[in-house]
Formats: C-alpha cells, sequence, structure tokens
C-alpha cells in the first residue's frame, strides 16, 4: 500500500531520471522586457526576448536557447508562442517582433489586420499613412518635423 506507493514512485523517478521514459516539456513561456514574448532559461529567472533564441548567441547559461533541437528546423523546431506566422505563408518572425511598430514581416501583417491585433499607436508614435516602407501605420515621433517626408499626407512635418 505506502510501502507500494514510495517503491512505484521511486522506479518512476529513477526511469524519468535514466531517460527511460520521456519528461514533460518545460514551460518556458515568459514575459520579457516591454511584457514581450520570452524564453524561460533553465535557471527559471532570466527571460530573453523572443528574438534572441536562435540568434548564434548564448544568452541562457546553459545555452539552451542555442540547443540544436531547438534550431535545428526554423520556425518548426520553435515552440508556437515564439513565432508570428505573418499573412504571406513563406514568412515569420519572432512573436516580439509583432506589434513593434517595424514592418517586419514585409507586408506589414505584423502590425496591422486581424492576424497581428496590434493596439492603436501609442504616445511615442504618430498615425498616418506612411511613405517609408519600415513603418506601416505609425511612425515614430521623433521623425516629426525632421524635414523628412514620413507620411503621404506630410502629417509629419505639419501636424505632428
Amino acid at each position: 500500500s505506502a510501502t507500494a506507493l514510495l517503491i512505484l514512485a521511486a522506479v518512476v523517478g529513477l526511469a524519468v531520471a535514466l531517460g527511460l521514459l520521456p519528461r514533460a516539456p518545460v514551460n518556458r513561456f515568459c514575459a520579457a522586457s516591454n511584457n514581450q514574448t520570452g524564453f524561460l532559461c533553465d535557471d527559471r529567472v532570466i527571460c530573453i526576448p523572443a528574438s534572441q533564441v536562435c540568434d548564434g548567441v548564448s544568452n541562457c547559461r546553459n545555452r539552451e536557447d542555442e540547443q540544436e533541437e531547438l534550431c535545428g528546423d526554423l520556425p518548426r523546431s520553435l515552440p508556437g508562442y515564439l513565432v508570428f506566422r505573418c499573412s504571406n505563408p513563406g514568412y515569420w518572425v519572432y512573436a516580439d517582433q509583432r506589434c513593434n511598430g517595424m514592418n517586419d514581416c514585409g507586408d506589414c501583417s505584423d502590425e496591422m489586420g486581424s492576424l497581428a491585433a496590434c493596439p492603436p499607436c501609442g504616445l511615442e508614435w504618430w498615425s498616418c499613412s506612411p511613405v517609408l516602407y519600415e513603418y506601416c501605420s505609425c511612425v515614430p515621433r521623433r521623425l516629426c518635423r525632421d524635414g523628412v517626408q514620413h507620411c503621404l499626407s506630410w502629417s509629419d512635418e505639419y501636424i505632428c
């Protein structure tokens, strides 16, 4: 009864430790800086932004963010929460690049539309129809009145 349960628990624990039984997948989802999607290192303390996973630079102490099983077949080998699929099926970006104000997908699908579900421009952004392709529907306010047209309407130079 109680002894049998203890023996069973010890056997199962030993089997897991020896790799005879599969371990439950480790949940590595975390919120990195600016509340962006992140990857939790083995130490369960360090949370790195999604875009720093499989970038060739080890950010976790045990290099778990650069392991072959994680980085071997991008994006298929990544956990789904780290990936944002652009509207063009051949393209993807890291989840923390969605709604960052930049046109990372090339077609603005990471910044606009139902797939991205981004909030409206924040206080540090000016809403317009940008001319520069690196932006989609908002340009940084730091570009207002800089003598360069960023919005089709020139609103970044005259109104912003």
